[in-house]
């Protein structure tokens, strides 16, 4: 059974925003590489739930994302579209970290899927 591991909220202005959820929810917000992806803490390790990202807005991120830990991201995709969902950006690799896509469900809404590498970073 897969599970939520991570978000995504997209962003118009990252400042504001991280200045929003830093205020609101004491998150902690850190740039990550050369792309417009801030990571954001959302609580201590050991509690429950998900750590996340503020992402630039785009055309898969219009809204909130949430993103599902699976085993095998291959057989996920290939069986999207036979239960009636799209895939609408294909698995890209996460240098370091796994293999990403996102699909959008029968309901219309914007799932990403991510696999770790068996060697990568533990779960964010």
């Amino acid at each position: 059974m897969s599970k939520v591991v991570h978000f995504e909220i997209p962003v118009d202005d990252p400042e504001r925003a991280s200045a929003f959820y830093r205020e609101a929810f004491g998150w902690q917000i850190a740039g990550s590489g050369d792309q417009p992806y801030w990571l954001v803490t959302a609580g201590a390790a050991d509690e429950p739930g998900a750590d996340g990202a503020l992402i630039g807005r785009g055309e898969v991120h219009q809204s909130p994302v949430v993103v599902v830990g699976v085993d095998d991201i291959d057989r996920v995709l290939s069986r999207v579209p036979q239960i009636g969902a799209e895939v609408i950006q294909p698995k890209l690799e996460v240098p370091g970290f796994g293999w990403s896509a996102y699909i959008r469900d029968t309901e219309g809404n914007t799932i990403g899927i991510f696999q770790p590498t068996s060697d990568g970073p533990p779960d964010r």
